[in-house]
């Protein structure tokens, strides 16, 4: 089952349900389209591919939310995946475009990792959109697609590549269907990853990414997604930490900090850097602490820390130094330190 939920997207949808037209996949297929409250030109869209892809044996169920509002998107994938009777589901946003292989290669890959998320490689269009975001969905190893679930860029493999079975999405629980500002795809990857769900990438570029001012991704807040970005960090990690440095004793590091639990600030021993002046101040002064004296955590060079680490400090920013940095101390990423930022 190709999933797609819809809102007013007709300036797209053509295109979408085009590539859904041309899968080479031999067998069984359905499309399921969830119409969540659209005031454009959408509905007709549908009509129009609902016929086309009948006639090449497609089937088509279509879902609508008739009511002035929309219900948002983590309802509307819901409702779609809800009327789907396919095995496997096949996520697919209404502004983007798959390639003619993407179903079939994704199915082979998710028949022999029936517990799993199953993505693949990207273009990103316009293509110099997001460059650095799109290197990394793109170049991740197998291991990091499980040790960088914590970083700014949210999941390791993007939801409208997303590929997986049924009876494991019910398994995980379906998305989060708060609405607006809800980060529905991160929320329902870290209960996936909970309940010891695998993550796999085809490593062929299937999927025709698109970027827009309107898009979803935009409405949901930085501030949401750090909360559970540290939450999940917090649950995974450092709880199996008796103590850790902090990779970054600026803003980000200082954030991050302040962000942890009271427990897990004491396992904080250190704050490491490059900055010769942050390092020849010696220590970072918990200002906002209740406690008296107020926490005093030390500010030493990287070479002196001791691991493990959450880096707090952004990849592919610093022309490979920071990168370079970190390989001199021949560390095992997943055991050693975490990416945070």
């Amino acid at each position: 089952s190709i999933i797609v939920p819809v809102h007013n997207s007709e300036c797209w949808l053509d295109e979408c349900l085009k590539s859904v037209w041309e899968q080479d996949f031999e067998g069984t297929m359905e499309l399921s389209i969830f119409n969540d409250a659209s005031k454009d030109g959408s509905a007709e869209i549908i009509e129009k591919w609902k016929m086309k892809l009948e006639e090449v044996g497609v089937s088509v169920i279509i879902g609508n939310n008739d009511s002035p509002q929309p219900r948002g998107v983590g309802f509307a994938k819901n409702q779609a995946v809800i009327q789907s009777s396919g095995a496997y589901l096949c996520f697919l946003d209404s502004d983007d475009v798959m390639m003619p292989q993407r179903v079939r290669l994704q199915h082979q890959v998710a028949i022999q990792h029936p517990n799993s998320i199953i993505g693949c490689q990207v273009r990103r269009e316009p293509q110099d959109s997001t460059e650095r975001y799109t290197r990394w969905i793109n170049s991740l190893s197998q291991e990091q697609l499980l040790t960088q679930v914590f970083t700014s860029h949210g999941p390791t493999v993007i939801m409208p590549t997303w590929f997986c079975s049924r009876e494991w999405f019910f398994h995980v629980g379906r998305f989060d269907e708060g609405g607006k500002g809800v980060p529905e795809d991160l929320l329902f990857f870290y209960e996936h990853l909970q309940k010891g769900g695998e993550v796999f990438r085809v490593n062929h570029c299937l999927l025709l990414y698109r970027y827009h001012p309107q898009a979803a991704t935009h409405s949901v807040l930085e501030e949401t997604i750090w909360t559970h970005r540290v939450r999940f960090l917090e649950d995974r990690v450092l709880s199996s930490w008796t103590s850790f440095t902090i990779w970054n004793a600026g803003k980000q590091g200082r954030r991050l900090y302040r962000s942890l639990s009271p427990a897990n600030q004491r396992k904080v021993t250190a704050f490491c850097d490059v900055d010769a002046k942050k390092i020849t101040k010696g220590f970072y002064t918990y200002e906002e602490s209740e406690e008296r004296p107020k926490p005093r955590i030390p500010v030493c060079h990287f070479r002196d820390a001791t691991p493990p680490f959450v880096i707090c400090v952004k990849l592919d920013l610093t022309g490979g130094a920071f990168e370079t940095n970190l390989d001199t101390l021949n560390l095992k990423e997943g055991r050693d330190y975490y990416h945070f930022s």
